[in-house]
């Protein structure tokens, strides 16, 4: 009578926008759950789940989930952002939100109705059905530019295809390392790995990025440069390979496609020049190349930093070109990881309704929304204005940049917009309509690992809470009420799942309930290029063409530039002036992933109020102390916060991490009101930790 109680666990995956997306081992506890672990028994997670998650229960319970379908009152002072809504039924909810879909097509035709959305969550069906709904009714499409591709366009260039050596593979070598990514804080299967290999191999760990982080402090070797100038960092880094002769030429002269006049080139690229623009000593950098150059096991675990820069695509490329030149690719445990998205082959078009797209269909920037909203020609491409707006998996008003015109377009009087969400997020305050959504242990799903190499079935484990209703269910009761036809709005999800993995040559839906996952990972020749790269001649590009990278969504948008045909510092970055001195980075936090876990009272506990980090020098030169509240702005606008004095970046460059929630900057000014929708080239890519700044006392 006195024995424990066995606990009853549920198997899942995490939701949430990480390359990790980790097998979970969730305690149920009737129709609640208690603590969330990561799966000891999956490979990549490892039994290990970050903070945020392992107290899920947090979210999941919250007394503030939205549990009801809610409308703006329009009474008098109940304007947008009012935050006055009041409560009605499913049926009116979606009644509305139909008829101001059909009137947005009367009026203006289908384009008028933008269907908008991101990674809330990560799941294939919940996350991009609402492209079903898309292309059934020929709505304007969306490019998906804000996270992802700047950085996936560079690592296609080199490889040709995006997927690299496993990730598991980090724990075979000798030197890691982590490059634009601060795993501590994002991805922490990435340390599971790294330090696994320091333990029992002696391995080194370097680590590359703009400010001393927890993964800086983890590091044998940590280099701290300024935002934007990892390009003149892996040009100087090669140089010295072929200097002292570390340069494979035997790899180079199989697998590569122009090594010799990469190695003219670089001639003037030296560790004194890349000193002046990377702000290393040129110590640092002759020791981070002699390191790469007498370690053959080397591997390059590249992060999505890469992709918040004007020059991200070019940087994350001339990173890549580093274990070329070394040949650490024929080795265990060497060459270069970023994300293995092209290992899956999946067969979406039942889930997105790729067999109904029309391609003379308008493609908005997801990054823009904020032009597109305030009606930029350029951004509508000369069409309809928006007048409706369908949104799941994401919270524009606040993660978007330049978040003044964000709110300009929102506080529209002719938008309608219709909000599928967990919690009133500052984009629910905007809204016409609001619909409670689920969360991922009340529905089906599958996900698919971005940082590792696994298929992961997540069932659902409870009943949601109040009158929850999950993306799918959703998107079918607004396309038959919108007249949209396709057989996936009359299946349900686990139908939908089913039929994606067998027509994508993964077995069934049982099978993989049965497995919890599918291992998907390449043999090591696949996986290391060891028959070629994916170009036809089988060769690593380090001059690819910008014009014709073979990377996802290229043919949506090209961004003309001048783009540098080798590897460089591009130098198309917003530099400091007079006006503004400082460089400005927002980075994540380790207890908000964008803006979710924003409402967990511990995740705000522990973050605190917003502030800028701030060389203390610097500090002192603008006559602050530790603690004081300034004001930071640039031509888009300007926000309050405190300043934190932090000697762990270059002077001159300042770090807000998190995306806080708008009501915690005086004036619900949030950090995104700072950065810029610049479209970075090739095919767009939005670029949030390149900003310039000033700041002042407050």
């Amino acid at each position: 009578m006195n024995a424990d109680a066995k606990l009853e666990i549920g198997h899942s995956a995490c939701p949430h926008d990480c390359p990790s997306t980790c097998a979970l081992d969730v305690e149920l506890l009737g129709n609640r759950i208690g603590r969330v672990h990561g799966a000891r028994d999956n490979s990549y997670t490892a039994g290990v789940v970050c903070a945020k998650v392992a107290r899920y229960a947090e979210r999941l319970h919250h007394p503030h989930r939205l549990l009801h379908p809610l409308r703006r009152k329009r009474s008098k002072g109940a304007g947008k952002g009012s935050g006055r809504f009041e409560r009605i039924s499913w049926e009116d909810a979606l009644d509305i939100t139909a008829e101001a879909m059909l009137a947005a097509e009367r009026h203006h035709g289908p384009e008028a109705v933008w269907p908008y959305y991101y990674a809330g969550t990560m799941g294939l069906v919940m996350r991009d059905g609402i492209n079903r709904l898309r292309h059934a009714k020929r709505y304007s499409g969306m490019h998906a530019t804000i996270c992802t591709t700047l950085a996936w366009t560079g690592f296609i260039a080199g490889t040709g295809r995006l997927a690299g050596a496993d990730p598991r593979e980090m724990a075979q070598s000798d030197l890691v390392v982590i490059w634009g990514t601060n795993p501590v804080n994002t991805q922490v299967n990435v340390m599971t790995h790294a330090t696994r290999a320091r333990k029992q191999r002696g391995a080194r760990i370097v680590a590359v990025d703009v400010y001393r982080n927890g993964t800086m402090q983890q590091a044998d070797l940590a280099l701290c440069l300024r935002p934007g100038t990892d390009g003149a960092l892996a040009c100087a880094v090669m140089h010295v390979l072929f200097r002292d002769g570390y340069a494979n030429w035997s790899y180079l002269d199989k697998y590569t496609d122009c090594p010799r006049e990469l190695e003219a080139h670089l001639a003037c690229r030296t560790p004194e020049w890349a000193s002046a623009i990377t702000g290393l000593s040129v110590d640092e950098i002759e020791t981070f190349a002699r390191m790469v150059g007498t370690t053959p096991r080397t591997y390059f675990r590249l992060g999505y930093g890469f992709a918040r820069a004007r020059n991200g695509a070019h940087n994350m490329h001339a990173a890549l070109c580093i274990p070329a030149v070394t040949g650490a690719w024929l080795h265990e445990g060497g060459g270069g990881f970023h994300n293995n998205g092209a290992i899956y082959h999946w067969n979406r078009s039942l889930i997105e309704g790729l067999d109904v797209v029309d391609s003379g269909v308008r493609i908005l920037d997801q990054s823009r929304i904020g032009p597109v909203l305030i009606g930029d020609p350029a951004d509508i491409k000369d069409g309809p204005p928006v007048t409706a707006l369908f949104i799941q998996n994401t919270n524009p008003v606040q993660v978007a940049p330049e978040q003044r015109k964000v709110k300009a377009g929102f506080a529209r009087e002719d938008l309608f917009t219709c909000l599928h969400e967990q919690f009133m997020t500052a984009t629910a305050e905007m809204a016409d309509v609001v619909l409670p959504a689920t969360m991922f242990l009340e529905h089906d799903d599958i996900y698919q690992g971005g940082g590792h190499q696994h298929i992961l079935m997540g069932p659902k484990l409870v009943e949601p809470p109040g009158e929850c209703r999950s993306n799918h269910e959703v998107i079918c009761a607004l396309a038959n009420r919108v007249g949209a036809d396709h057989r996936g709005f009359r299946m349900s999800a686990r139908e939908i799942i089913d039929w994606t993995l067998r027509n994508s040559g993964w077995g069934t839906l049982p099978e993989l309930e049965a497995a919890k996952w599918i291992d998907c990972q390449p043999d090591f020749a696949k996986a290391h290029y060891i028959d070629g790269f994916a170009y036809p001649d089988g060769r690593f590009r380090f001059k690819p063409d910008w014009d014709d990278v073979p990377a996802p969504r290229a043919t949506s948008i090209r961004v003309k530039a001048d783009m540098p045909a080798l590897p460089d510092h591009w130098d198309v970055i917003e530099n400091t002036d007079e006006r503004h001195p400082f460089r400005l980075a927002t980075s994540p936090s380790r207890d908000y992933l964008n803006s979710t876990f924003n409402e967990t009272p511990s995740s705000q506990a522990r973050q605190g109020t917003p502030r800028v980090k701030v060389h203390p020098e610097d500090l002192a030169a603008l006559g602050l102390a530790d603690g004081a509240r300034v004001r930071m702005g640039n031509e888009r606008g300007e926000i309050v916060l405190k300043a934190e004095a932090f000697d762990g970046v270059q002077r001159g460059v300042v770090i807000v991490e998190s995306i806080a929630p708008n009501a915690h900057f005086e004036g619900g000014e949030g950090i995104n009101t700072l950065t810029s929708a610049w479209q970075g080239a090739p095919y767009g890519g939005a670029a949030f930790h390149d900003n310039h700044v000033w700041i002042e006392g407050a």
